[in-house]
């Protein structure tokens, strides 16, 4: 296990990383905010769902997630239309102008990652997506567990801060 120090560095590296997420978050077109970004780019990826799915994939309650969807439903990037297995669902779906969104949104990221990661090797970036990607995972099994009750450890006492923002 790592030393406390390294806990606290990682928290500062986390709280510094709002920076990152806040250039992100200005490159993206002014009537497709995060939440709608994160939206079609997970239509993109996993095809056609259920607004739970969606809810439970942007780890965000149902009303947040009915809000996004609205917003780039208005704007004609997805459609709505009753689940065949249960008649009071919704199943979403990207339309073709929902794709081209998508497409201009991964071409504006692309773009930004390769200029501020224009001078890390290419085995450089595939680590930090093989550890991002680990994190990641790291927390979502913490999700699927936080039914349990349990009192934080010594390591998760000393290492708590407040939620980031950005």
């Amino acid at each position: 296990m790592a030393e406390r120090a390294q806990y606290e560095e990682l928290i500062r590296q986390f709280s510094a990383f709002g920076a990152v997420k806040r250039e992100i978050s200005r490159i993206l077109p002014a009537e497709c905010p995060g939440g709608s970004a994160a939206v079609l780019t997970l239509l993109g990826r996993h095809g056609d769902m259920r607004m739970s799915k969606l809810a439970e994939l942007l780890a965000v309650d149902m009303s947040v997630t009915s809000r996004h969807v609205a917003h780039i439903a208005d704007r004609g990037w997805i459609e709505r239309f009753p689940d065949p297995a249960d008649k009071r669902s919704r199943i979403l779906r990207l339309t073709p102008e929902g794709q081209a969104q998508l497409d201009e949104l991964s071409e504006r990221t692309t773009q930004l990652l390769a200029h501020r990661l224009g001078d890390w090797t290419d085995d450089e970036v595939g680590q930090l997506t093989r550890l991002m990607t680990r994190l990641r995972a790291s927390f979502d099994d913490c999700r699927a567990t936080q039914t349990r009750a349990a009192a934080p450890t010594e390591v998760e006492k000393t290492t708590r801060t407040p939620a980031i923002t950005t």
